[in-house]
């Protein structure tokens, strides 16, 4: 599977019409994602269940305590049982609309593919009679969209999402460990919890990369209580800066500017250790609370890239809980 952005999939959703966007943004997700996900109501992630779904042949990661063993010693492979998740779950998506997501140098804003990847998950559940909820981040101000079932419902909310625009005025930085609090309190029903955001923080570069995010505590309470994924938008820009000479650099969120002189090696290499630093730090973070983790590109082709997600966390969920190997770089 390539990872150059598929035509299809790489539009400027802010350049179509609302209705355009969405139905173009529901073919790509439903002709390019069924295929892969389809099933009895297995859902995007692996969940509780109460219902055995078929068996299958054991694989390297999977929860022993679903071996068949009347399967296993039929065949003398071992052989795992599925759980089809339970009928209609509610799903809720928290997406960060900080300034910092108004910001993309390839195919997409980075706004644009966080509406692509909530589309992603409302269109894979809307289908299966699911209610889907959703919380907007702008500044300091958290909007709160009800949990519905049906397309309609789920049309209103990502026409909502795209509406939501920067208007300049940068009121206070976002507060995603505040928001990340607030959907756990209030958003009681168990269900999936879909968390979309760039995880860039006012702490980043200032603080050891060995440290616990701001928001790790509030994804810990989270992925207590739900089931949890975490997608992660990345612009190419903000992991490695090209030799273009002398550029101003700005924090969307504060108004701040920086003079950077990028004809330098050494600025761009400590740039590009900063960021990787940066993600790391999300990375291990995410799975020290066992949240699912999807890295989504605005330079890559993200229906691809969210096929092979979820087919790989299928056979690694058991182990998200385990703590992970070596510190944070």
């Amino acid at each position: 599977m390539a990872n150059r952005p598929d035509p299809r999939a790489a539009m400027t959703i802010s350049q179509l019409a609302p209705e355009r966007a969405l139905r173009r943004l529901e073919l790509t997700v439903v002709r390019r994602l069924e295929g892969y996900l389809h099933g009895e109501h297995l859902g995007l992630l692996p969940g509780p269940g109460t219902e055995l779904a078929e068996a299958r042949e054991y694989q390297v990661g999977d929860d022993v305590r679903r071996m068949d063993w009347a399967v296993t010693a039929r065949t003398t492979m071992p052989h795992v049982r599925d759980l089809i998740a339970d009928r209609e779950l509610e799903t809720w998506a928290l997406v960060d609309l900080s300034a910092s997501m108004d910001f993309g140098t390839s195919q997409l804003e980075k706004r644009e593919l966080a509406v692509a990847a909530v589309a992603t998950v409302g269109f894979l559940t809307h289908r299966l009679g699911d209610r889907f909820g959703g919380l907007m981040l702008r500044d300091s101000t958290l909007r709160r969209w009800p949990a519905r079932s049906g397309r309609l419902a789920l049309y209103g909310l990502l026409r909502a999402l795209l509406a939501e625009k920067d208007h300049g005025e940068h009121k206070a930085r976002s507060d995603l460990a505040g928001a990340l609090d607030s959907m756990a309190r209030t958003q009681r029903k168990r269900g999936l919890r879909v968390v979309v955001s760039d995880f860039l923080t006012p702490e980043d570069g200032e603080i050891d990369s060995r440290m616990e995010p701001s928001w790790e505590r509030a994804m810990r309470k989270l992925t207590a209580q739900h089931q949890v994924l975490a997608v992660e938008i990345v612009d190419p820009r903000e992991l490695e800066l090209p030799n273009i000479g002398v550029v101003m650099i700005g924090d969307p969120e504060t108004g701040a500017v920086r003079e950077i002189d990028t004809r330098k090696r050494r600025v761009r290499e400590e740039y590009a250790a900063a960021a990787l630093a940066q993600r790391e730090r999300t990375r291990t973070a995410l799975r020290r609370v066992g949240a699912g983790h999807l890295v989504l590109r605005t330079d890559r082709d993200w229906v691809a890239d969210t096929v092979r997600f979820v087919l790989a966390y299928k056979r690694v969920a058991p182990r998200l809980h385990q703590p992970p190997k070596g510190v944070a770089r």
